[in-house]
């Protein structure tokens, strides 16, 4: 059976969910000096960034944006193809900050909580939330992200494969179905 490509978001539609997560953001977080945000490699870095640019703009304050490598705190390094790991890069003293984790989907869980894990060798934040571009279900963990791009109810064979003009020369969230 061959594999049908169906575009969830388009380049257009991944710019004004950054500005809406953006304006949540602002919204629910109260002072943003207290705010870090921390995106998980490799996607949600670009991610991380573009929502804190989005953030400067919209406030002129620029939040301090980080990268954070999970790489070592996986439970399932059996199961996944492994990377060598990347450099985690903290913006300061998270002690008493709220820490936003930005990753690109949510799926299992398994990610987060490895970055959950990450966040706590690097201080000990006030709060930890999440932002996800896109939420597809089937968690494996009690987790649920804070704020949420797209919801996107998949199969479990199914894939979502997001792309990010940083990393992949354009931007597009597919659904991959087999």
């Amino acid at each position: 059976m061959a594999e049908k490509t169906i575009e969830i978001l388009s380049a257009e539609e991944i710019r004004r969910t950054i500005n809406r997560l953006a304006s949540e953001v602002v919204e629910k977080s109260g002072d943003l000096s207290q705010i870090v945000l921390l995106g998980i490699y490799t996607r949600g870095v670009p991610l991380a960034i573009s929502i804190g640019d989005r953030i400067a703009a919209l406030e002129g304050f620029q939040v301090p944006v980080g990268a954070i490598d999970i790489t070592f705190y996986r439970d399932d390094l059996d199961r996944i193809s492994t990377r060598t790991p990347a450099k985690t890069e903290i913006p300061g003293d998270i002690t008493g900050k709220t820490v936003i984790i930005v990753d690109d989907v949510i799926y299992s869980g398994r990610t987060i909580r490895a970055a959950l894990n990450a966040v706590t060798e690097y201080g000990r934040s006030a709060k930890i939330r999440l932002l996800v571009l896109v939420d597809r279900g089937h968690r494996d963990l009690p987790i649920h992200p804070d704020f949420t791009g797209k919801y996107l109810p998949t199969a479990k064979e199914e894939k979502v494969k997001v792309y990010l003009q940083a990393i992949d020369k354009k931007d597009a969230v597919e659904l991959i179905k087999v």
